[in-house]
């Protein structure tokens, strides 16, 4: 592609200097609590984004004062993993470097919002010393790889969830500027010794995602990422992946060439290197043939659509050196996080709190907060996320399940998470207002409220333990997955959404507009009647979004 064509972005990256930019120096400016534009791009790629309070703009523009800036960080934690002791290490960096408030992501990872400039660089090396980083979270880049959460998935869940960890490192960036800058590291003598393969000086046209599903529990939503792997396990051995291209939830309004897309299957891959290669071969397919001149259209799913899904398997084959081999049988049945007390096959135990749009903090309904760092401090549980913003207090042994059975029920953390309805268990939303500069709604402050006055709607037609899937984002970028939600919500403007309906219950399908540019009132008359056409006309044993499809678009049937 010519120079002429590339967006500022692409020249931002290569004229980089591996990621370093002006990084360093803008830490030092005092004057300011941004960055310069240019770093804000570089900054991604070591796991921040430069935000500001929104809620305070118009007030402090009144005033004539700069925008309150801060910046929000993300660890790298492939499958959504930490030890106790790194648990409190992050409990205790939240509350000195941040908001305190410690956020799970879709993505089975943490982040902290709220760090001014001058914590970043204590931030970053607090959590290195807990063996911790940040590197490629953001950015245009391989990002956190996510893994099916719950070891009761599988007697071989150990194994397939390594499959993180090793793609996380396989497709790592070779620049060592996140050393330099944060943790000062000397500067290399040579720089061909971070020479990248993979990434070169233009790394991949916009974020990459890859995510590893163990039917029958999609919990992860494998098919909105760029790359799925589909675990196929036969007699409790893990013979391979089927793997899934082209997912992307991402569109903007008004822009009918953009759009939400499901990765399509294109085959079966063996278990071990060949897995890797694959996964490897996809990113740089994504980067030599994907879009730099339109940033909007540059994820690996226009890639695929522009070129067809034949001519990139054949790719993808040609660059492995094998064919791919038919895809292998497989059935999603749910998706789902395993709420409460579950034991696994090697007879550890699990609980599952609910962490409402995946806060961690104490606030008047319960303290899970500091019921979290009790937990920590015994030593006795690791700490897994899920994709759908929760947390498992994993791998207890029989000896010490009372006692962590007893820091839940002192905190009441049971309690809250019992008392939770079902809907509400099956909701995640998106940071949205008062942090992200793309939201036009609200999301995670307001998805709560809404679902407080839902409750009553589904209540009063019989249908208050549905297991419905509802997924609130404050901008059509998707972050919280609406577009395969049964119940999707797309700020539009403060206060107003787009309804989505008819996604299906496994994650397989995408949904539709039912309505547009909704307020409050009109969602809840909306779903009302819903409800009650649901409730009178749905067939044995439907599922809601199978019903909505059915009966609201006759069409796509």
């Amino acid at each position: 592609m010519s120079e002429n064509n590339l967006s500022p972005v692409e020249r931002i990256k290569k004229a980089s200097d591996g990621l370093r930019g002006t990084i360093k120096e803008g830490l030092k400016d005092e004057i300011t609590g941004a960055i310069s534009e240019d770093d804000q791009a570089l900054l991604k790629f070591h796991g921040m984004y430069q935000q500001d309070d929104r809620d305070r703009r118009e007030e402090r523009a009144e005033k004539k004062l700069e925008r309150l800036y801060s910046f929000m960080i993300r660890l790298r934690l492939p499958g959504g993993f930490l030890l106790p002791e790194q648990w409190i290490a992050t409990h205790h960096i939240a509350g000195e470097n941040s908001t305190g408030v410690i956020k799970i992501t879709t993505r089975q990872t943490l982040q902290l919002h709220g760090l001014v400039k001058s914590k970043i660089k204590p931030t970053i090396q607090a959590f290195s010393k807990a063996h911790l980083d940040s590197i490629a979270t953001c950015g245009d880049i391989n990002r956190n790889v996510i893994c099916a959460a719950h070891p009761m998935q599988s007697p071989i869940h150990k194994e397939v969830h390594q499959y993180a960890a090793r793609i996380s490192e396989y497709m790592m960036p070779k620049t060592r500027a996140y050393y330099e800058i944060w943790l000062d590291e000397e500067k290399l003598a040579d720089k061909k010794d971070e020479e990248d393969p993979l990434y070169q000086d233009r790394y991949l046209p916009r974020k990459f995602k890859v995510a590893i599903a163990i039917p029958p529990n999609n919990d992860i939503d494998v098919f909105g990422n760029d790359v799925g792997l589909i675990a196929i396990i036969e007699n409790d051995q893990l013979k391979g992946f089927n793997i899934a291209v082209g997912g992307g939830l991402s569109t903007t309004h008004g822009n009918p060439a953009t759009y939400a897309r499901l990765a399509s299957v294109i085959g079966f891959i063996p278990a071990g290197e060949l897995t890797l290669k694959a996964v490897y071969a996809i990113a740089t397919i994504q980067r030599d043939f994907g879009n730099r001149s339109d940033r909007k259209l540059a994820r690996l799913k226009y890639t695929v659509d522009r070129h067809g899904l034949g001519w990139f398997k054949e790719e993808v084959e040609r660059r492995i050196g094998m064919a791919i081999e038919k895809e292998r049988p497989y059935k999603f049945t749910e998706r789902k996080d395993y709420y409460g007390w579950q034991k696994n096959a090697d007879k550890l135990w699990y609980y599952t709190p609910f962490v409402e749009n995946g806060r961690i903090l104490d606030d008047e309904n319960v303290k899970l907060k500091s019921a979290l760092l009790e937990v920590a401090k015994t030593g006795k549980a690791n700490f897994r996320f899920t994709g759908n913003q929760n947390l498992i207090l994993a791998d207890i042994t029989e000896t010490d399940k009372a006692e962590i059975n007893r820091i839940l029920e002192e905190y009441r953390i049971i309690e809250h998470t019992d008392k939770s309805s079902a809907i509400r268990k099956n909701s995640i939303a998106c940071v949205a207002l008062n942090t992200c500069p793309l939201a036009l709604a609200e999301a995670q402050r307001y998805l709560p409220s809404l679902i407080t006055k839902i409750e009553p709607l589904l209540e009063k037609y019989g249908l208050g333990g549905e297991d419905i899937i509802i997924r609130m984002t404050g901008c059509p970028n998707g972050c919280a997955r609406p577009y395969i939600a049964e119940i999707g919500f797309v700020g539009t403007a403060l206060g107003h959404y787009n309804l989505h309906l008819g996604g299906d219950h496994e994650g397989t399908r995408l949904n539709r507009i039912y309505k547009e540019n909704l307020d409050e009132a009109s969602i809840l008359a909306s779903l009302d009647e819903v409800f009650s056409i649901f409730r009178n006309e749905r067939l044995s044993d439907e599922k809601f979004g199978d019903f909505t499809l059915r009966r609201f678009f006759p069409a796509a049937n």
